[in-house]
């Protein structure tokens, strides 16, 4: 098993864009090298009857409807109840200041 080192910790920590002290580097070596190794005792059970699970609720069947065309909102419906409009759009208060 690969241990995780500090060189890798803060490669990751970079890619992660996160800024790491020596101590933080230390504990999360020593984390990290924990976690794999507790990972690495899953190799050692015997799967070989055990049929793969792509998902915990593999039996769940998605219900799917049929795609219908149906006709679409209008522009006069939906601007109907707007408080203020302009043509075809809504006219809304200008939320950024100009210069």
């Amino acid at each position: 098993m690969k241990i995780i080192d500090k060189a890798t910790v803060k490669h990751v920590a970079l890619l992660s864009r996160l800024i790491l002290n020596k101590d933080e580097l230390e504990l999360y070596s020593k984390q990290l090298a924990s976690i794999l190794s507790y990972i690495s005792k899953l190799n050692e059970i015997n799967t070989k009857d055990v049929p793969p699970t792509s998902h915990a609720l593999a039996t769940l069947k998605n219900v799917f409807r049929k795609d219908l065309l149906k006709p679409s909102l209008n522009t006069d419906d939906v601007l109907k109840n707007a408080p203020s409009k302009e043509g075809a759009f809504f006219k809304c208060p200008q939320v950024i200041e100009g210069k």
